[in-house]
């Protein structure tokens, strides 16, 4: 979900490759990266990076993969072509994995049970200060709804396994104004297609400085009833979690334009009605 805002490692961009080194932060995102692109590359070839080489670089892990063609989507505003080969991109890159494969997968980081544990351990330490009301509201109203949510403890079977590449910025997804491709999959696991769906529909890039239309999205994606229930609660995790982390941005190093906060504000109590 953010590992934008918390990856320590460097990518160096070349005319027809791109090297990721990673930090000693990063954990095992390396490895799902390399593990995710491989996959990719043998179930859904050309949708990903082309996986060339893993290795380390000055005792740091590296991955170094090809270039794909395309611009980001994030700050785009997007029309129904976008929209539809966003949709056909994320059924393929969901769905490639034959279920022995995928069940091989492990799951995937920042699951909805570690996201609610986030969310009460800031409750824990007070809600953000200095807030606009319609901020504290809505997290007032977040936090009820969470309460008797559970959405973090989903039934099992109740919706199938999927593979998730674990970051719904819409940075990492190319159009080159006939496909959309992907890149960026240190948080890639097994997951379930109503997160990972979520991760992108709820993600402050498909509305900070562009525009997904997100009911035509779901218009492309055949979801079963489940998945169309469990999505509901998955959005309004997600907008919680980012309206926690908007509202806690340091005034004096603010990283997003006056008023964002507000407007995520906004956005979750839609989604709670």
């Amino acid at each position: 979900m953010t590992s934008e805002r918390w990856s320590t490692h460097a990518v160096d961009l070349g005319t027809v490759t791109v090297t990721k080194r990673f930090g000693p932060q990063d954990g095992d995102r390396h490895a799902r990266e390399w593990r995710a692109l491989t996959l990719l590359a043998e179930h859904a070839p050309g949708l990903a990076p082309e996986p060339l080489h893993g290795g380390t670089d000055d005792g740091r892990p590296t991955v170094v993969m090809s270039r794909l063609p395309g611009a980001p989507l994030r700050g785009v505003r997007m029309g129904a072509r976008e929209t539809a080969a966003l949709a056909t991109t994320l059924t393929e890159l969901h769905t490639c994995l034959p279920a022995a494969r995928l069940a091989e997968v492990p799951a995937r980081p920042g699951r909805p049970a570690g996201i609610a544990a986030r969310i009460r351990t800031w409750q824990a330490a007070g809600l953000p200060r200095a807030q606009a009301p319609e901020v504290s509201a809505a997290l007032r109203g977040g936090l009820r709804w969470l309460d008797g949510s559970d959405v973090a403890r989903p039934s099992a079977g109740a919706v199938p396994a999927v593979f998730g590449p674990g970051d719904g910025n819409l940075a990492n997804y190319l159009w080159d104004g006939a496909r959309v491709r992907v890149v960026d999959f240190e948080e890639s696991g097994r997951s379930d297609r109503a997160f990972e769906i979520a991760e992108v529909t709820e993600h402050v890039s498909a509305w900070l400085g562009g525009s997904l239309d997100v009911p035509g999205l779901l218009h492309h994606l055949d979801l079963t009833p489940a998945e169309t229930a469990r999505l509901t609660e998955c959005r309004r995790l997600l907008a919680l979690v980012w309206l926690f982390m908007l509202a806690l941005d340091a005034p004096d190093r603010p990283r997003n334009p006056p008023g964002t906060a507000a407007r995520q504000a906004r956005r979750l109590l839609d989604l709670l009605g």
